[in-house]
């Protein structure tokens, strides 16, 4: 790797903050506007939301905490189920039980990494409620199959689009199909606000239920009387003001994804034992992690892989553990016995590459040090 001159460190995802963001903090400030009421709340839900299709954005505290709203606001609850993928991150199971509910896994498709819609009916019982896509490191679900689904048996769909702002399907922005989306902000995320989250939808009567909810249920006609057991789930202005001016960038922050994961794909595409993402005809990826699975003709493990890559100054980290190899959750008695092929498969093999907005040249030097490695050099 004499010709490539290596960086001290590349992150394996890192935020990209070089709009207006350091402004609308300041202007929270000046006006000392910097709890959870402020314009830019506002001006953020409304952003957002209409970035998404939706017609209302209620702002929470992370990713987690709008899953739980969402299926708090829906009314889901103890005897319901809902299904999840099991290849996923805990949180998605993790809201679930927040609410009493039980979470049904199902395994994924090879390719996408996203459920199988062809097992979706066969877990189906009298007892669900609602299914949980989940837009896999930013690669759409195939939503047509869920939402018919869906309709057949009146079930609601929550889409955890936390990995996903701006992934497409058939055109239309994710987390605007189903009844309600939800994301996460978070600091590695296209777009953040440090930490933080939204539920965007087009039911009123939704999005009236989780504002309220989200704000400890105070009643609407006496403050500090509460009917409900609500939350407090209140996004700061500071983090608002953060995000309104990220999402002023959202679609170069996307495409800059994208470029990185098109050099990757050019850059990697004849190394043998390397299987790619990929990207179907009726989506748009926008590869919030550029992820790569290692067959067992690459020659070393996933593991020593990333080993060798933190040699080279290199982060990277594994896909993640699925929801049926959790301890946490085997010891509530759930999950155990079942299993899930190509969520395992996934687990072990995978591996998520540097993946920040502002990688650009960098992708090569990771690239050359997966040649080299692979090489046996």
């Amino acid at each position: 790797m004499a010709e490539t001159i290596r960086p001290a460190q590349i992150r394996v995802c890192e935020p990209l903050l070089e709009g207006r963001e350091s402004v609308y903090v300041q202007d929270c400030l000046k006006t000392n506007w910097i709890s959870s009421k402020g314009k830019y709340i506002e001006e953020f839900e409304k952003g957002f939301a209409n970035y998404c299709g939706c017609s209302y954005g209620i702002t929470t505290t992370s990713g987690t905490t709008a899953l739980h709203l969402a299926l708090a606001a829906l009314g889901i609850g103890k005897e319901d189920e809902v299904i999840v993928p099991a290849f996923t991150m805990a949180a998605c199971v993790l809201a679930i039980l927040y609410t009493g509910a039980t979470p049904v896994l199902i395994d994924s498709e090879p390719d996408t990494w996203n459920l199988d819609v062809n097992q979706l009916e066969d877990r189906i019982t009298r007892r669900t409620k609602a299914i949980m896509p989940v837009h896999i490191y930013g690669h759409p679900c195939d939503m047509s199959p869920i939402m018919e689904v869906a309709s057949k048996h009146r079930l609601f769909v929550v889409e955890d689009a936390a990995e996903a702002h701006g992934a497409e399907y058939y055109g239309k922005r994710v987390g605007g199909i189903g009844h309600v989306g939800c994301f996460s902000f978070y600091a590695n995320k296209i777009i953040t606000t440090g930490e933080g989250g939204m539920v965007v939808t087009n039911d009123p009567k939704i999005a009236e239920k989780a504002r309220a909810l989200k704000d400890l249920s105070h009643s609407p006609q006496r403050r500090f009387l509460h009917t409900e057991i609500g939350f407090n789930y209140r996004m700061t202005n500071l983090q608002a003001a953060i995000g309104l001016a990220q999402l002023e960038r959202i679609e170069e922050l996307a495409e800059r994804r994208r470029s990185n994961a098109l050099r990757y794909n050019s850059l990697l595409a004849n190394v043998q034992g390397i299987r790619l993402p990929v990207e179907k005809k009726w989506a748009r990826n926008v590869y919030w992690m550029y992820s790569i699975v290692l067959e067992d003709t690459f020659g070393i493990s996933r593991d020593t892989l990333m080993a060798k890559l933190a040699q080279h100054g290199i982060e990277t980290r594994p896909m993640f553990i699925p929801m049926h190899r959790q301890p946490a959750f085997l010891d509530q008695g759930l999950f155990k016995s079942e299993c899930y092929p190509i969520a395992d498969d996934l687990s072990q093999k995978g591996v998520n590459l540097p993946s920040g907005s502002g990688l650009g040249a960098n992708v090569d030097f990771v690239c050359a040090a997966i040649k080299e490695i692979a090489a046996g050099k």
